[in-house]
């Protein structure tokens, strides 16, 4: 049984919301382990609502400092086993900071980024997992066999507060976070400007825009409100991470490309209508509601590449101008009149 395990995954928002299941399965089987967390700073700022876990924040702009950081504040420590979850030759070079017996990493078909070479045992091999899937891999690796798709977030009061005061009712509320990390995965603002009216129009839906503070996110956001003959609430850029958590807590459903807040939707039991064109949902969609997903992946690999989606790396990302237009506005109305059709009040 171990006592002590440290997790090392830096980012991003979505990835991290996949790493609480895997401490949920640890915990279950192992109480009274302790568990810490090596993490990106804004990331901590959304899994400090994580209970029993000791959160370790890394400055990822300042790589040389924080390795040096790590070093002094674990020099006296040592883990049981340190699970290496990143790809990135970054987080790599932080992993020598942690003084662990075992360092579990990747089978070496998926440890890319020479992972391979920092660690010195391996989860059991698999292919074409959902991310989620291969993170409890690393629990399954422990001993820990028995998972807990589990969030459970502490959501805090003021947080709670503040989504009251955008979705005070029953009234159901359709959530856009229309922009994804990487712009190519965006779509057309007056296709999403097309999903709102008919949000408001056929289902009487409130509409609400949130997202990050970037110019390039809220130019979107105004581009959508200007194209939208309904009216919409532009939150995007004006809350923090506990309370777009909140937020989506309490909203009906989530129409969004692929980013972060589709994995925050999934944790606080949230239906999301993702579309996806540029990456595979079957790989990084919302881990619950792949079904409620406008996927266009196959599409894209066929046009762009001249493959099937079998015939490429299980992380292949179509990243391409025009990729996001093979999802058109019927789709995304439509995967919403069946979800309203069906949906039963929270």
């Amino acid at each position: 049984m171990p006592r002590s395990l440290c997790i090392l995954r830096l980012s991003a928002i979505g990835d991290t919301c996949h790493v609480v299941p895997l401490i949920r399965t640890l915990r279950h089987a192992w109480p009274d382990c302790r568990i810490s967390w090596i993490i990106g700073r804004t990331e901590a700022k959304l899994m400090r609502l994580v209970p029993d876990v000791e959160l370790i924040p890394v400055d990822k702009r300042h790589l040389r400092a924080e390795w040096m950081r790590l070093r002094r504040e674990l020099r006296d420590r040592r883990f049981d086993a340190l699970l290496h979850i990143q790809l990135s030759l970054r987080a790599s070079l932080l992993s020598t900071a942690v003084r662990a017996e075992r360092k579990l990493g990747f089978d070496r078909a998926r440890a890319r980024e020479l992972q391979w070479a920092f660690t010195n045992a391996r989860v059991p091999a698999r292919s074409r997992e959902h991310v989620l899937d291969s993170f409890l891999g690393f629990a399954e690796a422990l001993g820990a066999r028995e998972r807990v798709l589990e969030w459970n977030l502490a959501i805090p009061a003021d947080a709670q507060a503040y989504a009251r005061g955008l979705i005070p009712d029953e009234r159901p509320t359709l959530v856009i976070n229309p922009a994804s990390s990487h712009p190519l995965r965006n779509w057309r603002p007056e296709r999403y400007a097309a999903v709102a009216d008919h949000a408001a129009t056929r289902h009487g839906m409130r509409i609400i825009l949130c997202g990050g503070p970037s110019a390039r996110e809220r130019e979107l956001g105004a581009a959508i409100a200007a194209a939208a003959r309904t009216p919409l609430v532009d939150q995007i850029g004006r809350d923090t991470l506990p309370e777009m958590l909140a937020l989506l807590a309490r909203a009906t459903v989530l129409v969004a490309p692929d980013t972060g807040p589709v994995h925050m939707a999934t944790a606080v039991g949230t239906p999301v209508i993702g579309l996806y064109a540029a990456t595979n949902p079957k790989r990084s969609g919302p881990y619950f509601s792949r079904a409620w997903c406008v996927d266009r992946y196959p599409d894209a690999a066929q046009r762009f590449l001249g493959k099937s989606p079998e015939e490429l790396p299980w992380w292949t990302k179509i990243e391409r101008p025009g990729v996001m237009d093979l999802i058109d506005t019927t789709a995304v109305t439509e995967r919403l009149d069946a979800l309203m059709q069906q949906r039963t009040p929270r």
